[in-house]
């Protein structure tokens, strides 16, 4: 088989590339070199100015979808009225389906992914080459894969990861997970609920966990031996349900003890400036720093200058909450301690005094002795260091994770 003869992976994404999402970008580079074929699909277009080097290293071409609904209206008929016309039954019971979910949940948006799908399917499927589709996150990029699928008849599937299942409608998911042809997600946390969202059970739902080149992590380790003033470590984007405010209540109470320190964090977000009001009103701003979204070499560099990664994670008002955050792994592999909370799928990874220090979340005091425990008592430390790494090689390496994935794209047609 040519190289132009090779059937093509079409995968959906929110926006591409995302700094944030860098498991996404390494995973569409291994299926590459595995040997798929890839063509990207993005609803949105970058929102920062760099990308990781994995990014730029991946072949796939990429489509950018029209973002809004009004604005673009004209390109949407242009492609949607001829497909309605070619295949009125087809598109009427698509259409019939955007009702259906829009009666549910009152959002228009749900008519900006049916022309989407259209627009995919007049637009971008012809000449593409592709043969099954999948989208990441179950929520918008899922809904314009299963109105494309409708559309064109090609089977689809989608991974599920944190804040598109515990804030998406519940019928809207099992209507989704209904037509899939097989749903992945990545902690065992999400799959139990999935199955219990889906009801009927026809589809089957795989835990494949996200992972990281463990290799490529443990060679740039940490050597450092904790001392005064401690390096203290944060990479998180400034949301609710990372539980940041309870990570500085927490160096409060060690800056009220005398502890000396310096915490820095990298990430950005909608809370920044609710975040920043809290480092000046708990009198840190000479121990804290906050350094916005940065490439991953500089990520990289934090983490082997740092004694101790901590993050505060919880399940926030609207039920958004992390599954197992790939800084965790990343800081395991690095060698550096971890202290975090068990929300979520975050047990899967930090088991307490084995591979981590684990506390309730929004308990900044007990987060602060753990701090100090990790920091201060060798013997925990470096059992820790070792269990962690020994857990991150064993479970989360991303060559093999990508190889179950991969077997799933095989046997539908890739």
């Amino acid at each position: 088989m040519t190289e132009q003869e090779k059937p093509v992976l079409g995968i959906i994404l929110k926006g591409y590339p995302r700094i944030s999402e860098t498991f996404i970008s390494n995973e569409i580079l291994l299926l590459e070199k595995m040997g798929f074929k890839i063509h990207l699909i993005s609803m949105r277009h970058p929102r920062e100015s760099f990308c990781h080097d994995s990014v730029k290293q991946i072949q796939a071409p990429v489509d950018y979808l029209p973002q809004t609904l009004w604005q673009p209206m004209a390109i949407f008929l242009r492609h949607n009225i001829p497909l309605a016309l070619e295949r009125p039954g087809v598109y009427f019971k698509a259409l019939g389906l955007a009702f259906k979910r829009f009666l549910r949940t009152k959002k228009s948006a749900t008519f900006k992914h049916l022309l989407q799908a259209g627009y995919v399917v007049h637009k971008v499927l012809p000449q593409s080459g592709i043969v099954h589709l999948h989208s990441h996150f179950a929520h918008s990029p899922t809904s314009v894969a299963m109105f494309t699928s409708m559309l064109s008849g090609l089977p689809f599937s989608f991974t599920a990861h944190a804040k598109d299942i515990y804030t998406s409608d519940e019928r809207q998911l099992a209507e989704k997970i209904r037509l899939a042809q097989y749903v992945v997600t990545c902690t065992e946390y999400n799959r139990q609920h999935l199955q219990k969202v889906a009801l009927d059970g026809r589809t089957p739902i795989y835990r494949i966990y996200h992972g990281i080149d463990v290799d490529f992590f443990s060679d740039a380790a940490s050597t450092r031996k904790p001392a005064p003033p401690y390096k203290l470590f944060t990479v998180a984007r400034m949301t609710s349900k990372k539980g940041l405010p309870t990570v500085y209540r927490a160096l409060k109470i060690l800056n009220d003890r005398g502890i000396e320190f310096e915490h820095t964090l990298i990430g950005d977000g909608d809370d920044r400036d609710e975040i920043l009001s809290l480092i000046k009103e708990l009198g840190l701003e000479n121990k804290a720093k906050c350094l916005g979204t940065q490439p991953h070499g500089v990520v990289l560099e934090h983490f082997r200058n740092s004694d101790l990664f901590v993050l505060g994670c919880e399940v926030a008002k609207n039920g958004d909450r992390d599954g197992i955050p790939n800084v965790f792994l990343e800081s395991m592999a690095m060698g550096v301690p971890v202290v975090g909370t068990n929300v979520s799928a975050i047990p899967e990874v930090l088991q307490h005094r084995k591979t981590g220090l684990v506390v309730a979340p929004k308990s900044p005091e007990s987060m602060a002795d753990a701090m100090m425990e990790i920091l201060t008592r060798e013997d925990l430390r470096n059992r820790v260091k070792e269990k962690a790494l020994e857990l991150v090689s064993k479970e989360f390496s991303n060559k093999k994770l990508i190889g179950d994935l991969a077997e799933l794209h095989r046997a539908a047609g890739v």
